[in-house]
């Protein structure tokens, strides 16, 4: 139901109006407010915020419609007011679109005329809504998507493309805070939730600087990818800065004895691309699988606390950038031979 304020001193004008709208009104469309001069309806408006339009007329006492129109700019954008005055001059039609007039509808009233207007008013206040509020949530899902998903969003017919992947080469990076488990079982939730955000936002920090991306947040762990040249390099800087960071992080009060530490994660090599999920349920998440990310979580299951594990593969593109050390052959799980993995040091 459409909320209408009358601005007149007119008090025949409210009975004019039930009548002419009497089936709008009859039928839950429209809610019609009356107010005698401005500053009536400033009064009404703050007791109603969810006023939709106004319709005002000049010339009334304490204030009048065009100084109306100037306060109710400045209280709320967002209501869109008509003018309906026998001062139709083109200086006062003027004043008000200058003043932030919708339209300008000029006494004796034509009422067919008016009922147009009101539903064009309508339907532009609508508009305005609607793109706030879709401003609004579009902030929110910033929060929550990956800005490589709404690109994606943005960048072709995505819901006739929603199950399709491809195949991209680039570095996947699991960071696992160490021992945190054992902090959630004993600290309040207020105090681990507010702990492990501390800590994703450092990661998240280091991440970024190296033009990686946030594929998901597990539990009290990252995993994290980066694609593009030197991906793999990018994401052994980002490993590193991100263990370093970690470590030189105070424990979480004075009267804990947790010191935050991590175990990384990271394989490089081909993966899909793509949207996992139900598309029947509309619940999808735009990630990557395949063997190479199986294997960046197998190695951080494997790292102890601030390690940084590598497969040889991974060892022997940057050796002669990073210092490493091997530590051996591991069996993995559903993996048939040994693998020799290294830890990357500095």
């Amino acid at each position: 139901m459409v909320k209408i304020l009358v601005v007149d001193d007119e008090a025949d004008l409210e009975i004019l109006i039930k009548q002419k709208f009497r089936k709008k009104i009859r039928d839950n469309e429209y809610d019609f407010r009356f107010a005698l001069n401005g500053r009536d309806a400033l009064e009404k408006i703050s007791e109603e915020p969810d006023t939709d339009i106004v319709l005002s007329d000049i010339n009334m006492p304490e204030m009048d419609g065009l100084t109306l129109l100037t306060k109710l700019n400045e209280k709320n954008p967002l209501i869109k007011a008509v003018i309906v005055s026998a001062y139709g001059d083109m200086e006062n039609i003027r004043t008000a679109m200058n003043r932030g007039a919708f339209d300008f509808i000029t006494k004796p009233i034509n009422f067919e005329d008016l009922s147009i207007t009101v539903e064009k008013t309508i339907q532009h206040a609508r508009q305005l809504k609607d793109t706030l509020i879709a401003i609004k949530e579009n902030d929110i899902l910033k929060m929550y998507v990956d800005e490589n998903v709404l690109k994606f969003m943005n960048s072709r017919e995505y819901e006739s493309s929603l199950m399709e992947n491809e195949t991209i080469e680039g570095s996947v990076v699991f960071i696992d805070m160490v021992g945190f488990t054992r902090i959630s079982e004993t600290a309040p939730p207020n105090t681990v939730v507010k702990m492990i955000n501390t800590y994703f936002d450092v990661m998240a920090k280091e991440i970024i600087a190296q033009k990686g991306f946030i594929d998901k947040f597990i539990g009290d762990a990252i995993m994290a990818v980066f694609r593009g040249d030197y991906h793999l390099d990018r994401a052994v800087d980002a490993a590193l800065a991100v263990r370093n960071k970690i470590s030189e992080l105070d424990p979480p009060d004075e009267n804990s004895d947790f010191k935050p530490k991590v175990s990384i994660g990271i394989k490089s090599g081909e993966m899909t691309s793509g949207n996992i999920g139900s598309e029947s349920l509309k619940r999808l998440d735009y990630t990557v699988i395949g063997d190479t990310v199986n294997t960046a979580a197998r190695f951080q299951d494997i790292a102890k606390e601030n390690q940084i594990i590598i497969g040889e593969s991974c060892y022997e593109k940057i050796k002669e950038y990073f210092k490493c050390r091997e530590l051996g052959k591991f069996n993995l799980k559903n993996k048939v031979e040994p693998v020799t993995i290294f830890e990357v040091l500095e």
